[in-house]
């Protein structure tokens, strides 16, 4: 009896001191994204529309270059899209 109490007050104290879950760090995830993901994507990109414009398909690297420019400015979009609706939330309840 005394044994088994003493496990459910063990078992207790470890409930109690487990420690909090921890959220991704999702600034951390875009930054990383930013600063060596994108910069390498880019310049695959840029290899890839040199090697085209040597071989003479130059309206097929300028389809491609303005496609690429107009995703660029949607992801652009996005993102100041995301920062205003924090401020908006923020302003709404603070």
């Amino acid at each position: 009896m005394i044994a088994t109490e003493l496990a459910a007050m063990a078992f207790q104290q470890a409930t109690l001191a487990a420690p909090e879950p921890q959220g991704i760090n999702t600034e951390g995830v875009v930054s990383f994204f930013a600063s060596n993901i994108a910069p390498i994507l880019l310049a695959v990109l840029g290899v890839i529309f040199i090697g085209r414009a040597s071989r003479g398909e130059i309206s097929k690297v300028l389809t491609s270059s303005a496609i690429a420019i107009v995703g660029l400015a949607f992801i652009a979009g996005a993102a100041t899209l995301f920062f205003v609706g924090d401020y908006l939330i923020n302003l709404i309840f603070s």
